[in-house]
């Protein structure tokens, strides 16, 4: 069973999401962190010993539970990598951008929900190159303000469509990519839309967390 350590949202979760229950082909169990906003997690989590603690102990509770391995609902907690591998007693996926130093030396970039707030520290706690190009879903767009601001409502044709516009503008940006990842684990319901829109291979949270599974399970 993997344990899922969920943000406290209400937005909606289409399938695709880390959060809708077909998601996944292996048993998953999720338990909500109170006080786990989008906003304070994206934005402020770097400090937030209070949150931390609160991941430590809903994690404790999983692998407690039966949990053989822990992921989150939030790319960016990718900062707290390290920490909580050594907080937690079962391995511990924190992000999508795990993934990118398994595919180099592949040139990646990134689409993530606010590229303002992934910093080189993001990178640098899952081992990835800090200077990866990144792009983040248009700043004050549906998709933007539903996930940051947890809004009820949640517009899939626009939601698609700010993918494919972040996957065009860090293409034209960036035109020798030969991957992509999304950082948030809202975006991996239009993560297929956005390979036939590009031509490329694209990784996201629960691609990362099938393949991790089934690799925990045949090493044992």
């Amino acid at each position: 069973m993997l344990g899922l350590l969920m943000l406290q949202t209400r937005f909606p979760r289409p399938p695709g999401d880390i959060g809708h229950p077909a998601s996944f082909s292996f048993p998953v169990r999720r338990r909500i962190v109170e006080g786990a906003a989008p906003q304070r997690v994206v934005r402020g989590c770097a400090d937030d010993e209070v949150l931390f603690r609160a991941f430590v102990a809903a994690g404790r509770q999983l692998a407690g539970e039966g949990a053989v391995a822990l992921s989150t609902s939030c790319g960016f907690l990718a900062r707290w990598q390290r920490q909580l591998e050594q907080a937690l007693p079962v391995p511990v996926w924190t992000s999508a951008l795990l993934k990118l130093p398994e595919l180099a030396p592949l040139r990646c970039g990134v689409i993530t929900i606010e590229a303002a707030s992934l910093t080189a520290a993001h990178f640098e706690a899952v081992g990835a190159d800090p200077a990866t190009p990144v792009e983040g879903i248009a700043p004050g767009s549906p998709l933007h303000r539903t996930l940051l601001e947890d809004r009820p409502e949640l517009d899939e044709t626009d939601a698609r469509a700010q993918v494919l516009a972040a996957g065009q503008r860090l293409l034209a940006r960036e035109p020798g990519l030969q991957a992509l990842v999304l950082e948030c684990t809202n975006l991996p319901p239009y993560a297929q839309a956005l390979r036939q829109a590009t031509g490329l291979p694209v990784h996201d949270i629960v691609s990362l967390l099938h393949e991790r599974m089934a690799r925990l399970h045949a090493g044992r």
